[in-house]
């Protein structure tokens, strides 16, 4: 054998061997490649979307601070609410649009002052802070699924790569009728490289998914607070014009 047939058969063992990432990838079967494939995409999607929530989560924690501040400093709702304007920026700000919205209507067509209207109008201010932070929160819990989805499914598809690899690993077995770990080993190493990518795409989206639900069931909570402080001090006004 001359050099160079015997430098590119040690080129093609070594390549045959080599078990870094980019390897186990080119070698794969190409179903196993496109797990692999939808799973870096899903790990790449959740991890969008946990830095999204995490930015979002802690500007509108300040937000809060900042709204709370001036509307509890004493100064006058309606300066409040003409200084917010007709595009709050944070969801509190927009439960209190809406409520002050909804007690300017009646105060213009002059339903404060009748007692029917004003029985009702506490009523009508609290569905529609309701409905403002239902629909608030649910703009926020927006992909979230994403992360349960693929925290719950990834581990399975990345199982499915591995056991299509392995099934592969054995015919290649069978048909070299080779069982040594030099031969074993890669095929193998492929197969179980689906799994960890599986585990890696799997792992932080349970654990984002977890934190990111309790801090916005926290700020869920304090938009609840805020909303029945806001109703019991409009209720409070329209008793002082009785």
């Amino acid at each position: 054998m001359d050099p160079v047939q015997t430098v590119q058969l040690a080129g093609s063992v070594a390549a045959e061997h080599d078990l870094s990432m980019w390897a186990l990838f080119m070698r794969a079967d190409i179903i196993v490649k496109m797990v692999m494939i939808a799973l870096l995409l899903a790990s790449f999607w959740c991890w969008a979307i946990i830095f999204d929530k995490v930015l979002r989560l802690r500007a509108l924690w300040q937000r809060a601070e900042q709204f709370e501040e001036n509307f509890w400093s004493g100064g006058s709702l309606e300066e409040l609410y003409d200084r917010i304007g007709s595009r709050p920026l944070d969801p509190m700000s927009a439960i209190f649009v809406a409520a002050m919205r909804e007690w300017r209507r009646s105060a213009a067509k002059g339903l404060a002052d009748k007692e029917a209207a004003r029985v009702s109008l506490p009523q009508r201010i609290d569905r529609v802070m309701h409905v403002t932070l239902g629909r608030e929160m649910d703009i926020l819990e927006r992909h979230l699924g994403v992360l349960a989805s693929t925290g719950s499914t990834a581990p399975f598809i990345g199982l499915f790569g591995t056991v299509w690899g392995i099934m592969n690993s054995f015919q290649s077995i069978a048909a070299t009728k080779n069982t040594s770990l030099a031969v074993v080993a890669p095929g193998i190493s492929e197969a179980l490289f689906a799994t960890a990518l599986g585990l890696v795409a799997a792992i932080p989206a349970v654990i984002a998914y977890n934190k990111i639900s309790t801090d916005l069931d926290r700020y869920a909570k304090r938009l609840e607070n805020f909303s029945g402080e806001f109703g019991a001090i409009l209720s409070r006004q329209l008793e002082e014009k009785v």
